[in-house]
């Protein structure tokens, strides 16, 4: 993967590191950096830039404080369409996969909730701030233990890499990447630069068939609602929230 990579803190040494262990590479004419630069409280952080549209902000991973802070304290909870179609219900939380983690924002909101939750990223860049942001969480005095306990970081980028007999979940959860209608100024600013960090995700069809081997109760795949089913395979039901559905394949 190239891009610009550009530390504006003191410690580009880690930074290097974290880089070459992904496999980045710096590209200096890349209009796309992923820069380690220190946010307004002083502390060291991974942000993803648009260079050629910097209107567009940055893109970085915060479970503690902004929309996540604001979502595990007056969101929904188990009332939330997510939660509702992993099946959790009262006395009940399943274990969980989160097999194209992202920004974990899904998976942070099952965690909150009590459920156990094991991330699977296979972008490199993504998967950085992915482990940056968990990083700054596990440090947080309200929610570090939490985060800790419900949401870890797998070492593998594909769930194929994960074997039923040993990984088994009660529930693996698919968000792939998809192509957005024509519409597509209306997509709000952090996704624009996310969608060109990542691009379609052509590969989306050969998650399904390890995700039911490692699914011990259900597969939960999130689509929009004009989207085709994952793998041209019909699931058992859906549930259809205003702009997308969650399709359920029930394995037990």
């Amino acid at each position: 993967m190239h891009l610009q990579l550009i530390c504006e803190t003191d410690n580009p040494e880690t930074f290097t590191a974290l880089c070459e262990a992904q496999g980045l590479v710096h590209d200096p004419q890349s209009d796309l950096a992923l820069v380690q630069a220190y946010d307004e409280q002083g502390q060291a952080r991974l942000v993803l830039r648009k260079l050629d549209e910097p209107k567009l902000g940055a893109v970085f991973v915060d479970f503690v404080s902004g929309v996540m802070a604001h979502r595990r304290k007056f969101g929904g909870g188990r009332g939330e369409a997510i939660a509702k179609a992993a099946g959790i219900k009262s006395g009940y939380l399943p274990s969980v996969i989160d097999a194209t983690a992202g920004l974990g924002r899904d998976a942070f909101v099952l965690a909150a909730i009590g459920c156990q939750v094991r991330l699977v990223e296979r972008h490199p860049v993504v998967r950085l701030l992915l482990q940056d942001g968990l990083q700054r969480a596990y440090s947080d005095r309200e929610i570090g233990e939490m985060m800790q306990q419900n949401m870890r970081l797998l070492p593998v980028n594909h769930i194929a890499q994960l074997d039923p007999t040993v990984d088994a979940a009660d529930v693996v959860y698919l968000d792939p990447m998809y192509p957005h209608k024509q519409k597509s100024a209306l997509v709000k600013k952090e996704m624009r630069v996310f969608q060109h960090l990542v691009g379609a995700d052509l590969d989306a069809d050969s998650l399904l068939a390890p995700a039911l081997a490692l699914a011990k109760k259900r597969v939960v795949v999130k689509r929009p609602d004009y989207a085709q089913y994952l793998a041209q395979q019909s699931p058992q039901f859906s549930r259809e929230t205003k702009n997308h559905r969650f399709d359920i394949y029930v394995t037990a």
